[in-house]
């Protein structure tokens, strides 16, 4: 039954030494629990798939989204205060562990940003080695400004390690700035932009074949990227965001 859960909400292709992650339907992708739940047994069905032979990781979604953040629609349907505080601190526990696994991933990832990829949505597509998107449509957006929702330290932690330019992370977190693809990969954000999903994904398995070429031990590779992002490794550890009441409210009256 769980096998049937993940197959409704993700699929994965394995293609060559590269496997293909896909978040199916055309709804926003918010990471609920369900949807986060499935996207770790996908990863731990590479990991099981690939341990003796170098792989790449690939992780797209189909419709407008690639993820929208968190589902905080589904936060407020349980009623109760305290209930919503409940399961806001379900969310970001299980996209922190999450994270920690893309982190510890014995492989190279490449994120195909197939659409809008706003808040925690943006932070998961960061979360990879490699970020392409499609120029025809979609945004990177941290739209914690705009609806007065205190970004999470962590997801601060993260925004420093991959957004080198103090100008460019102004504008994500600052100016809560709506960027385009091109406007991305001129900020340094994202490695390529291309002209469909399509192009996209294309680029993306050139890229992953290049990378599988090199034969790294994929464990190596691993402690390496831990090594990089100890900081956010460190950070994942807590949200205060959730932990704070008077934070964690704020998510009874705002949107996603």
């Amino acid at each position: 039954r769980e096998r049937e859960r993940e197959r409704e909400m993700c699929t994965l292709e394995k293609r060559g030494s590269l496997f293909i992650l896909t978040l199916t339907g055309d709804d926003q992708h918010r990471l609920n629990p369900n949807l986060i739940d499935a996207i770790k047994a996908a990863l731990h069905r590479v990991r099981s798939e690939s341990s003796t032979t170098p792989s790449a990781l690939i992780i797209t979604a189909q419709g407008k989204f690639f993820s929208n953040g968190y589902d905080l629609a589904w936060a407020k349907s349980s009623g109760p205060a305290a209930s919503t505080l409940d399961r806001l601190q379900l969310m970001s526990s299980k996209l922190r562990s999450l994270v920690n696994d893309l982190i510890s991933f014995p492989m190279p990832t490449i994120a195909v940003v197939s659409g809008h990829a706003s808040a925690a949505g943006f932070i998961l597509a960061l979360c990879h080695d490699y970020v392409l998107m499609r120029k025809d449509r979609g945004f990177l957006y941290m739209s914690e400004l705009d609806i007065g929702f205190k970004i999470p330290a962590w997801f601060m932690a993260l925004v420093r390690c991959k957004i080198g330019s103090p100008m460019s992370r102004r504008d994500v977190v600052l100016r809560a700035a709506k960027l385009t693809a091109v406007a991305a990969a001129e900020k340094g954000i994202i490695d390529s932009a291309h002209d469909s999903a399509e192009e996209t994904v294309k680029a993306a398995v050139r890229l992953g074949e290049e990378l599988v070429g090199r034969k790294w031990d994929g464990h190596v590779y691993a402690q390496h990227r831990r090594v990089l992002f100890a900081d956010v490794l460190g950070a994942i550890e807590f949200d205060e965001t959730v932990e704070d009441v008077s934070y964690a409210t704020k998510a009874l009256f705002v949107g996603a």
